[in-house]
């Protein structure tokens, strides 16, 4: 089992509280099924769903993997939250993968996305029906991205 990261952002509570906040509030429904004996922190990194965010950032970087994220981007952690969000797409990708983001940002958040991305290795991979929502914080100020989704199919 792949270790909770213990670094960044990204690996506190804080950061998880966002993440399933700002899913609750723009979609109207729980992102994941919690525990209540178990930490949210914990819950989320290793759900079997794949989640991950990006921050504000003019150019944002990844500040948040979970495991089965890391897996299919074939990552560490501190590699990880140090990559652009952009190069998980091939160069051909990003374009409309920036169009796409943007219409997120406008509208709160997108259901059914459909994309191809690119691991570390360079194996590629199409995201089947994500969600991609606006990360906010209790006050409504932007904070990133992120995206959640189960189905995908390599390439």
């Amino acid at each position: 089992m792949m270790q909770l990261p213990l670094t960044g952002a990204g690996a506190t509570e804080a950061h998880a509280s966002l993440l399933l906040g700002s899913y609750r509030k723009w979609t109207g429904n729980e992102l994941l099924a919690l525990r209540a004996e178990a930490d949210l922190r914990e819950q989320l990194f290793h759900a079997p769903t794949v989640i991950l965010s990006h921050g504000a950032e003019p150019d944002p970087v990844l500040n948040y993997g979970n495991a089965a994220g890391l897996g299919l981007w074939e990552m560490e952690w501190d590699t990880f939250t140090r990559t652009p969000s952009r190069l998980t797409a091939e160069p051909m990708e990003r374009q409309e993968r920036d169009r796409f983001f943007e219409a997120v940002t406008a509208n709160g958040y997108v259901d059914n996305y459909t994309g191809i991305r690119i691991s570390s290795t360079g194996r590629r991979f199409y995201i089947v029906n994500a969600t991609v929502w606006n990360v906010v914080d209790e006050l409504g100020v932007y904070r990133g991205q992120a995206a959640a989704f189960s189905d995908y199919r390599y390439l």
